[in-house]
């Protein structure tokens, strides 16, 4: 039994009757029968470039296959893709058939990006508006994600057009969760995501404060080199619920550029908590 079986929902293009010829038309029923098969998307996005946007969707990915979920990675950041290095997989190829394509594979967790599919890892990505919005569909309609329970998408900075596209092409059982640094130019930038969120009907299932603290890699002491307490004023002025406050530890910036997660390198540090408890915060969200 597939999940199409039984579905009573009008506003899917497989419901609906449309000319055979209409390649839009047929490229929608691609999208929406790939993600018949996915329960739950999740959009990790931020007004603010630099709060760590891929380190975040990397290591709550992982946190949320080790809550024994089947979980999907997707990078949406089409100019500037991190989710191959950050996880060892620069140079590496998906493989495609008649199917589609193949998605790569690390701990559990299946992942595309549009960097696996460039010839150098130095190419530009140069496209605009409607080249971006076709690009984001065919990740997201020709990629065999196969039954998911989770689809995370890493998106790029701002409230432009891959966030948007997201939204638009996902549909329903979607949900954002944004990331922030405490300072208050971040948190300006921040509160547009969130309105953005507001403007599409897009729920939020909670902010995270990332290098919230720096933890001294000899001493353990901490110190807010960035502020402090900022995400949890936004969160009470939104009505946003904080998720975490993540630290700033230099072993996650070692482990981003080698390759190596840390919630895998290190599962009992501060910083991997925090992602599990992010991780079971969405697994509850799901639930609400």
């Amino acid at each position: 039994m597939s999940s199409c079986d039984g579905c009573s929902d009008s506003a899917c293009s497989l419901n609906q009757q449309g000319n055979p010829n209409d390649q839009q038309f047929q490229m929608r029923q691609a999208l929406d029968k790939r993600m018949c098969g996915v329960q739950n998307k999740i959009i990790v996005m931020s007004g603010k470039g630099g709060v760590g946007k891929s380190t975040t969707a990397v290591n709550l990915a992982l946190a949320l296959v080790q809550q024994g979920k089947k979980v999907g990675l997707l990078d949406i950041d089409l100019h500037g893709p991190s989710i191959p290095k950050m996880l060892g997989l620069e140079g590496e190829r998906p493989d495609a058939d008649d199917e589609g394509i193949h998605p790569l594979e690390v701990s559990g967790l299946k992942l595309m990006s549009i960097g696996f599919l460039l010839a150098s890892n130095s190419d530009a990505t140069i496209m605009r508006g409607p080249m971006k919005h076709g690009a984001i569909q065919q990740l997201l309609a020709d990629v065999v994600w196969g039954e998911l329970d989770y689809l995370l998408l890493d998106c790029p900075p701002g409230t432009g057009d891959e966030p948007l596209s997201a939204v638009q092409l996902l549909g329903s059982h979607s949900a954002a969760v944004v990331v922030t640094t405490p300072q208050d130019v971040a948190l300006t930038d921040v509160e547009k995501s969130l309105s953005f969120c507001r403007e599409l009907k897009l729920p939020v299932v909670g902010l995270i404060e990332n290098m919230s603290g720096f933890i001294c890699p000899h001493c353990g002491e901490r110190s807010d080199i960035f502020k402090s307490g900022g995400a949890e004023k936004l969160a009470q002025k939104t009505g946003v619920r904080l998720l975490a406050q993540i630290p700033f530890e230099p072993l996650v910036v070692i482990g981003g550029d080698d390759g190596k997660p840390h919630i895998l390198s290190h599962p009992e540090s501060t910083t991997s908590q925090a992602f599990v408890t992010v991780a079971e915060a969405i697994c509850v969200f799901e639930r609400t």
